[in-house]
């Protein structure tokens, strides 16, 4: 039980732990179809992927800034239960969560407002949906409940230049899976690194996006951002094999780690990285949604030397023997045989 809850005083049809249980029983009802009613404004709704600890926060708390930084309205939205996409933005500070702050608004009888769940830096607005406590629920249905709270807040009639959504990739059910599978985003963008596991996620979100365009969808990837390159070539190799473009690759610098380390964002104009986002902005903004060619298993170890994948082994099918760890006895057989008559 959450904090908020616990805290909860009694209601006057009822116990705390009564509203407790309603609250629980209505989250576990099925969502509601998310709208794809167009925008009112010329939005781009970007969605970014990659796999856990690749450094999407990183990448876009920085990209966010610089697009602030030169006059662009951009909303930065992280949709990763561990709610950590806007923690180097606000410099280590935690936001409170759509999906906790509704909870504890309805469990005292009140509305969510935007100033309740909406925060901002410098010309950045940031948000995060959350998930719910661990082991407790789905955290792609929390994903669906807070764009459904976002579209009540006026989601559609927000005047964004660029909506930015910070998702795991490595999670594959149907909620993470929401930007492309209903349209909601223009285009997609993998962070990846020159590791076999990163590029391995950003095969699969290029794998999702084909199979949604098959059903009729219309997302695309723009493309991909290389993080803590070290140069060894694997990431811009996997990215060429599939057909989109670098975006931006930035390096495995000790500058960059320990400042983001201590929740300073790098991509501050004047800075010595500035060049860097601020042609990652450019290459973000201009790049159109592309189709990609997912690798097979083979074609994107073949990326990697032997010695780094392992792929020289031999698949050594195991017996009935080895199953037992012993020798299996023979059974006399029960075929019935017919003397020819």
């Amino acid at each position: 039980m959450t904090n908020a809850l616990k805290n909860m005083t009694p209601i006057a049809n009822g116990s705390t732990e009564d509203m407790v249980q309603r609250l629980r029983a209505e989250a576990a009802e099925g969502p509601d179809g998310v709208s794809t009613a167009p925008v009112t404004k010329e939005t781009q709704i970007i969605a970014i992927y990659g796999k856990g600890g690749i450094g999407k926060s990183f990448t876009l708390a920085n990209l966010s800034y610089m697009m602030a930084s030169q006059g662009k309205r951009v909303l930065l939205i992280g949709c990763d239960p561990k709610s950590d996409t806007t923690s180097l933005l606000f410099g280590g500070k935690a936001c409170p969560t759509i999906i906790q702050t509704s909870s504890a608004k309805k469990a005292a009888g009140e509305e969510v407002d935007i100033s309740d769940v909406c925060f901002k830096r410098d010309g950045v607005f940031a948000m995060e949906l959350g998930g719910p406590e661990v082991g407790r629920g789905c955290g792609g249905r929390g994903i669906i409940h807070g764009f459904e709270l976002l579209e009540k807040l006026g989601f559609h009639e927000w005047g964004f230049d660029y909506v930015l959504l910070d998702f795991l990739g490595d999670v594959v059910c149907g909620g993470f899976g929401l930007p492309i599978a209903r349209d909601m985003c223009q285009k997609v963008i993998v962070v990846g690194a020159n590791d076999l596991q990163s590029l391995y996620v950003a095969n699969n979100v290029c794998s999702a996006v084909e199979y949604f365009r098959k059903l009729g969808g219309n997302v695309g990837v723009a493309g991909m951002v290389v993080n803590k390159d070290d140069g060894t070539g694997e990431a811009e190799a996997f990215a060429k094999s599939v057909g989109i473009p670098v975006l931006s690759a930035i390096p495995a610098d000790e500058d960059i780690r320990r400042k983001s380390a201590n929740y300073q964002i790098v991509g501050k104009p004047g800075g010595r990285w500035a060049p860097l986002f601020e042609e990652l902005a450019t290459n973000v903004a201009e790049a159109p949604p592309l189709h990609p060619t997912p690798l097979d298993q083979d074609g994107l170890l073949a990326l990697f030397d032997d010695e780094e994948t392992g792929r020289e082994v031999v698949l050594s099918p195991a017996s009935q023997e080895d199953m037992l760890g012993r020798p299996v006895p023979t059974r006399p057989s029960l075929e019935v045989v017919y003397d020819n008559a």
